[in-house]
């Protein structure tokens, strides 16, 4: 098992900038067969989307199975183990009662000067569709993610797309994580045909105004295309994470919540990075045992992850370490550090960050609160995590008494005629001369 043990001083410009790059997959690749599938839902409606479910997911899938229906939230729930329904209704709970927190006030106004008023007013996205993918597993902890933030939002319609099983049927778990989230407009279809038919609309699926979720290369490849035609929302790719460590950290611990991102995909990213060698050497040391205890089709993952865009990264010194994370902007940040709370006021950019060594990356993506749908690929740097503000906009509210146009009419005019808007100026003097206003 080959386990990547680099020194940031000795790493290559190559080296470097693979580990930044991480497996950033050009997806240009895919753009033909992209905007076949796009051209196919937009002109076929439905029967392009059954085409391509046909083709990618569901031999034999039919228009008819397009809408999850009542009965099949029943079966969904009945089919459901019991301590998995309970552990969806105790991580919906912290999850909703931390985005209750990010709501803002639906209005608000400030006097800039007297006679001068300006706020926002603050309402909801009328429709969003939510993805929720399936790839190499179910995700009822997603729908969560996206379901919740939508609902407290207060978004009026909100529509869920998610892939099919090979008999065409969605997860169980998944429905029931809807309907305890308060949705229950889902549709049984995943992919690029799916991104399609929320952009344009179809016979059975809605057209919305946004769509966010994460998905497959495929996904991203559909919604770059289809960028102007629907709002796509957050960047999110493959996982990736890194677990900063001190030299207080346990290398055990350390090595085990590298795996945890790493067991994703061959296209995930997870880094241990420390100044402390034995640190470095301990987790190195035991990983080969814990990777040994994990189901084969993980370990390949995490052998390809952890020999490519991940493994271990030694610096000289944590302020060092520290400044590679800022650089790196990761989706998932783990702090074992002596002092985390301290560490924390260094960092700059991570989609979500994890502070000390019982507050691991799994509870975090279940059921701390957070909202564990995060930018990748560096994208924390400018963007957030997903919040209710994903499914909220803002609009600017002035109000002007006769003191306050008073003191910005003069104003106006002048800069009007500076950037040479004639109507701009125009509007103003006559509207002085109409109302009798010196």
């Amino acid at each position: 098992m080959t386990i990547q043990f680099l020194k940031l001083n000795e790493l290559t410009a190559e080296q470097r900038a693979k580990l930044l790059r991480r497996a950033e997959k050009d997806i240009r690749d895919l753009f033909p067969l992209a905007q076949e599938v796009i051209d196919a839902v937009r002109t076929g409606g439905d029967a392009g989307v059954v085409t391509y479910a046909r083709k990618f997911d569901a031999p034999n899938f039919e228009a008819s199975m397009l809408k999850a229906s009542p009965e099949d939230f029943r079966a969904a729930r009945e089919s459901l183990e019991s301590a998995v329904a309970a552990a969806i209704e105790a991580a919906h709970a912290n999850i909703h009662r931390f985005h209750e927190e990010q709501l803002p006030e639906p209005m608000w106004f400030t006097e800039v000067q007297p006679g001068i008023m300006a706020g926002e007013k603050i309402t909801p996205i009328a429709s969003v569709g939510l993805y929720v993918p399936r790839g190499k597993g179910a995700f009822p902890s997603v729908m969560m993610m996206l379901a919740t933030p939508a609902k407290v939002a207060g978004v009026p319609r909100i529509v869920v797309v998610t892939p099919p099983t090979s008999e065409g049927k969605a997860d169980a778990a998944s429905l029931v994580a809807a309907e305890v989230c308060g949705v229950s407009e889902v549709y049984v279809v995943g992919g690029m045909q799916a991104i399609a038919a929320l952009a344009y609309g179809t016979e059975t699926i809605p057209k919305v105004d946004k769509l966010i979720g994460p998905g497959s290369s495929y996904v991203s490849a559909a919604k770059r295309l289809l960028y102007g035609t629907v709002d796509v929302g957050l960047p999110a790719g493959p996982s990736e994470s890194i677990i900063l460590a001190d030299e207080h950290a346990d290398a055990r611990l350390a090595a085990l919540d590298l795996l945890v991102e790493a067991e994703h995909g061959a296209e995930s990213a997870a880094l241990l990075v420390t100044h402390s060698e034995k640190v470095a050497r301990g987790a190195l040391d035991i990983l080969p045992e814990y990777i040994a205890q994990l189901p084969e089709w993980r370990r390949r993952f995490i052998e390809n992850v952890l020999s490519n865009y991940g493994g271990i990264l030694l610096t000289d010194s944590l302020n060092e370490s520290i400044q590679f994370v800022n650089d790196y902007a990761p989706e998932h940040l783990e702090v074992l550090t002596a002092e985390p709370f301290v560490t924390l006021q260094k960092l700059k950019n991570a989609g979500e960050i994890l502070l000390g060594h019982l507050t691991p990356i799994p509870t975090a993506n279940y059921c701390l609160g957070l909202n564990a749908i995060l930018p990748t690929g560096g994208f924390a740097r400018t963007f957030s995590s997903v919040s209710v503000w994903d499914f909220l906009k803002r609009s600017g509210i002035g109000y002007l008494s006769a003191e306050g146009y008073a003191r910005l009419q003069g104003i106006t005019a002048t800069l009007a005629d500076y950037e040479d808007f004639p109507a701009h100026a125009f509007a103003i003097r006559k509207r002085n001369e109409i109302l009798g206003l010196k």
